[in-house]
């Protein structure tokens, strides 16, 4: 990992406009610069590069963050890949924090393999270019096939000759390990114990990553030697490293043409991908040889929402890799098929013919799938109706994957007329069908949900949680920052002078302000709210880790648990409320929004990170997104560090979905509305904090308050819960409790209590 302190020299250094001139050519317009986006294709540059803010999007396409979001996107690298090719560009030295012993050992396996890999392809390329075996044999095959010396070397194509431990016996000698060699497959032992190489007597296929590293390899025995071999490609194991299902071989090579063209086209087969960028098509991809698989497709999904397949003549091979492409639709890809002509493939169809001419074909020739599918089985069922019946389920069935309702609506409409079949049939199937799905997706998630509460109930028994209580500040009786059940008032800052820091105690991460949490292993974990209500023991706040990752940390979501379905709320109210309270952190964290006047008149500041902590904490409420409640937790605990600047420390966090969430957030600056003084001065967020913040607060808690009492209802009304009278009885006493909150939230939204100016 590397350090805190790396990273901000590497974000201090390089400067946006100075990178991103690098790929797009920018021209200023007033304090920014604009250019043509480089993550699709357009004619007027709507890509807006801020070098006073530090970042860049694109008002198009929506791509856009600061200098190390726009490297990751750009040249596709991981977060730390893009800090260091920062570092590189600014000469700057990475420094990495000391990873745990498991961390070590993990890190070095997979630095370890890949480091043989990489020996493994310098040796294959040493083999082809600097032996007579290489040079008569294997460079013979490749130029036979018509690729050019520049396409073998930049596919970085070997030769591995007909001594089967020439590469095991070499390795040995250089120092590499034999537990790696074989971990990584090059080689494999025999049952007398000696290393044999895989990959012998064969030209060979590099298998590259995304960022370029080589995972794998594909060796091919040579025409002359396939008499007797049963396979001609023999192709690396599943490895630490290597994972078939999710690699794409061409997609290093490929990416930044894919971006380009806003397009990829799909082959089978190593030569396939190497031809046709010989011929001048680079965005191009293989699955080699294997059905497609979920992974594979949201790689090609991360470059462009367009995929073209080309078949040969082969009407079999259609046949079996035509049930993979439902996968396509179902991830919302537009997907055409591009049949060659009889007797070619996409290898010698490139090599017939320039990129011009291979690209005015493919754009003749190309169909979408769902005309290509009922043309290709009606052709099969002539004029029998069970098979034509069978046909229609078929077609219906690939409609009905599609999410967009729209485009599954052309599509009926287009199969009505070409099937000779009543639009109204076809839609009932098709409900019919995306139903079932629904169904056999909440069954699966039941099931799932059921597994989990029966281990989080086994993990639990036998242990006993201890309760907190809330704790105020010397000379207060307050309970939280809505003023209710506070002696004393709330100021807003400017009508209050400064007073005491706020007491290290009630900053702190760990103090004891009231949260209310399910108890680990209670039944129906899935679906029961942090706050349970009465009759349930509190539990102390989780401790976050300091440092977070793209998936939040179990702790996150131990003790969090909702009615409420995790996914797909980005439309509801409470989460657009969530969202504007979440940019308020970032944008506004360590400002401070009031002063609490205690009965003796002291005033005790409250940034907005501690009030909006507070005022959730108090009605046992939490952010319902996973990400937002770590980005409010390492708020928490960074709220009392000195100098702390919310929205530079989580535009700089290293966790690239903070980091990226952060700069969205706050490149978008929130207005309530377009508020004006008498002297017609526009009056800034920031100085409207304490009037902004407790409103946002108040509508945030109404708004998920009120979704979760439907869910619960929802709940209610379910058999399984229904029947099971502990369920039951905890979900109608999480109705009551919140149907209090409900009312007081509305008393206080009514009453809209205004801060003392």
């Amino acid at each position: 990992m590397i350090d805190q302190t790396t990273i901000d020299r590497i974000m201090d250094a390089a400067q946006i406009v100075d990178v991103v001139s690098e790929f797009v050519t920018l021209r200023r317009r007033g304090t920014s610069y604009i250019g043509l986006c480089p993550f699709h294709n357009e004619k007027t540059p709507s890509f807006s590069v801020s070098p006073s803010k530090g970042l860049c999007k694109c008002f198009s396409c929506g791509k856009g963050g600061n200098v190390v979001h726009f490297i990751m996107e750009h040249e596709q690298l991981s977060y730390y890949e893009a800090l260091k090719w920062l570092a590189k560009k600014y000469n700057i030295e990475v420094k990495e924090r000391e990873l745990t012993e498991e961390e070590k050992q993990a890190h070095n396996l997979r630095e370890s393999l890949f480091v043989v890999n990489q020996f493994a392809n310098d040796y294959f390329r040493h083999t082809l270019y600097n032996t007579l075996d290489g040079q008569r044999i294997g460079m013979t095959y490749l130029r036979g096939r018509g690729f050019r010396d520049d396409i073998i070397q930049k596919f970085q194509l070997g030769y591995s000759t007909d001594q089967r431990d020439a590469l095991a016996r070499t390795a040995l000698q250089k120092g590499y390990q034999e537990d790696y060699l074989l971990k990584t497959g090059i080689c494999y032992r025999k049952e007398d114990g000696s290393l044999r190489d895989r990959f012998w007597g064969r030209v060979i296929f590099p298998v590259h990553t995304l960022s370029g590293k080589v995972v794998a390899f594909g060796g091919r025995v040579l025409n002359a030697a396939t008499k007797n071999v049963q396979m001609k490609y023999v192709n690396s194991p599943e490895s630490e490293i290597y994972h078939k299902s999710r690699e794409l071989y061409g997609i290093f090579f490929a990416k930044q043409a894919i971006m380009r063209q806003d397009r990829c086209f799909l082959v089978e087969g190593y030569t396939d991908v190497i031809s046709m960028h010989q011929s001048g098509i680079e965005n191009v991809v293989a699955s080699s040889g294997t059905a497609l698989t979920p992974e594979q497709i949201r790689l090609i999904h991360r470059f462009t929402n367009n995929i073209t397949v080309l078949y040969d003549g082969d009407g079999a091979g259609i046949k079996a890799s035509i049930r993979g492409i439902d996968m396509l639709l179902e991830e919302g890809m537009n997907v055409k098929v591009c049949l060659l002509p009889d007797g070619d493939d996409p290898d010698s169809f490139a090599r017939k013919h320039n990129a011009t001419d291979y690209q005015a074909y493919i754009n003749t020739h190309e169909v979408d799938f769902i005309r290509f599918k009922s043309q290709l089985l009606l052709e099969e069922t002539g004029k029998d109706p069970i098979k034509r019946a069978s046909l229609i389920s078929s077609i219906v069935k690939s409609i009905s994957v599609i999410p967009d309702s729209i485009v599954r609506s052309v599509y009926i409409r287009e199969c009505s007329q070409q099937l000779a079949i009543e639009e109204k049939v076809l839609v009932e199937a098709t409900a019919k069908l995306i139903e079932q799905a629904r169904e056999n997706r909440f069954k699966e998630r039941q099931r799932r949900e059921q597994q989990e509460a029966r281990k989080l109930r086994q993990t639990a028994a036998g242990t006993t949680t201890t309760g907190t209580t809330f704790q105020p500040a010397a000379g207060t009786s307050a309970t939280g920052p809505t003023g209710a059940a506070v002696s004393g008032t709330f100021l807003p800052p400017e009508a209050s002078a400064p007073g005491t820091s706020f007491p290290p105690e009630a900053s702190d991460p760990g103090a004891p302000f009231p949260l209310t949490a399910a108890v680990p292993g209670a039944p129906y974990p899935s679906e029961i709210p942090a706050a349970i209500g009465p009759g349930l023991p509190d539990v102390p706040p989780p401790d976050f880790p300091p440092e977070a990752t793209s998936t939040p940390p179990a702790d996150v979501d131990e003790y969090y648990s909702s009615f409420i379905p995790q996914q797909g709320n980005e439309e509801k109210v409470f989460y657009a409320k969530e969202e504007e309270l979440v940019r308020m952190i970032i944008r506004y964290g360590e400002k401070i929004v009031c002063y609490m006047e205690t009965e003796e008149g002291e005033q005790l500041p409250l940034t907005v990170i501690q009030y909006i902590s507070m005022g959730l904490k108090e009605d046992g409420l939490q952010f319902h997104d996973a990400l937002h409640r770590q980005l409010l937790k390492e708020a928490e605990q960074h709220a009392s560090d000195p100098l702390f600047v919310a929205e530079r420390y989580f535009i700089q966090h290293p966790d690239p979905a903070i980091s990226s969430l952060s700069a969205n957030l706050a490149n978008e600056r929130y207005q309530l509305s377009k508020y004006h003084s008498k002297a017609q001065k526009i009056i800034t967020d920031e100085e409207r904090l304490h009037e902004l913040v407790p409103r946002l607060l108040t509508d945030f808690k109404m708004s998920i308050v009120d979704e979760e009492l439907k869910h619960i209802l929802q709940a209610l009304g379910d058999p399984a819960v229904a029947g099971d009278p502990q369920r039951c009885t905890e979900a109608m006493q999480r109705y009551k409790d919140l149907h209090a909150t409900q009312s007081l939230l509305a008393q206080q939204a009514g009453d809209r209590v205004v801060l003392k100016v």
